[in-house]
């Protein structure tokens, strides 16, 4: 195992849940200082910016973030922190509907929208075309920007010089079904209350969208991407988009280098389907054994998280060569 893939947290949070729970809420992530900019969409929707300025010409990250998440997310904010130490500028999207703002059509994110970050990644690049670019995506972020990487091949290495995603479910079908699994199923429970008070705010203006009385009794993560998730977004049903929308397939036709970052004790993520997956020689393979769900809580307690935006820094960098 490579040195910087070496994760050690304070001998109080060595617990996966713990790390995973412990991160969001109570450790020291950093301030959250940006400047806000509204993108139109292709379709002319609208979705909010969120910037860490740098001198001109600096690298600029990119940053995709995970379900029910925005750009103050705990990682965001440690992300902008280490961003502002080091002078590199961030660029931190809100998916539609997120960061505070709601989006104008009757429509959502989702984890396989890939073409929605080749339109994100083509805009960045063109309104930074002279800085170095790097792309972060996290969990559902994470498997969204892998599934572009895959498809877009060399065509990428224009836009970006390299990625990294982070605790990224790239089996769709897999992760919902290990969501399920006993005290699993808590985290499958919190998500599912998330995702249904996020579309609240479509059925008022959308009442002919879905079946929205079966969007609200649904009972697990395949219930309410087979009501909502599937319809809204052009799949016949679940899994059709669980199967077209998991990255794992195309990790092996990836040539933007990229950081495959995970821990073994995501409670999350099924961390098998990680190691087996067969990936490109662009990727690398990184499987902390601790660290939990976007968690890597490190240091005195409370607690900070600076251990993960370092990595992915020093890895931009090429400070730490896999």
């Amino acid at each position: 195992m490579n040195p910087f893939c070496t994760f050690h947290p304070p001998w109080w949070s060595r617990d996966g849940h713990v790390q995973t729970i412990w991160a969001p809420f109570f450790a020291r992530s950093g301030n959250a200082d940006f400047r806000r900019e509204i993108w139109q969409t292709p379709d002319a929707d609208r979705l909010a910016v969120d910037w860490v300025d740098a001198p001109a010409g600096a690298p600029v990250v990119i940053l995709f973030h995970g379900l029910g998440s925005s750009s103050r997310g705990h990682y965001a904010r440690a992300l902008a922190e280490a961003l502002r130490q080091r002078e590199w500028a961030g660029c931190f999207i809100n998916f539609r509907g997120c960061g505070g703002m709601d989006n104008l059509l009757p429509r959502s994110y989702h984890a396989g929208d890939s073409a929605e970050i080749r339109w994100m990644l083509e805009r960045a690049a063109a309104l930074m075309p002279e800085r170095p670019r790097y792309a972060v995506g996290v969990s559902l972020g994470g498997n969204a920007l892998l599934k572009y990487l895959g498809e877009a091949g060399d065509t990428a290495l224009e836009v970006l010089r390299r990625a990294a995603a982070v605790c990224a479910p790239i089996d769709l079908a897999a992760t919902a079904a290990h969501l399920q699994k006993g005290p699993i199923h808590l985290y499958g429970r919190y998500f599912l209350k998330n995702m249904k008070t996020s579309v609240r705010r479509y059925r008022t203006r959308y009442p002919d969208l879905v079946h929205w009385p079966r969007v609200f009794s649904a009972k697990s993560l395949y219930d309410f991407d087979q009501y909502f998730t599937a319809p809204v977004h052009g799949f016949s049903a679940a899994r059709q988009f669980w199967a077209e929308g998991s990255a794992a397939p195309l990790l092996s036709r990836i040539r933007v280098p990229t950081l495959l970052l995970h821990s073994a004790d995501d409670p999350i993520v099924p961390i098998d389907v990680v190691r087996r997956v067969r990936i490109s020689a662009s990727v690398t393979r990184c499987i902390t054994r601790q660290g939990g769900h976007v968690g890597f809580v490190d240091g005195p307690f409370p607690g900070h998280l600076r251990w993960l935006p370092n990595t992915l820094l020093d890895y931009f960098e090429r400070k730490i060569v896999p």
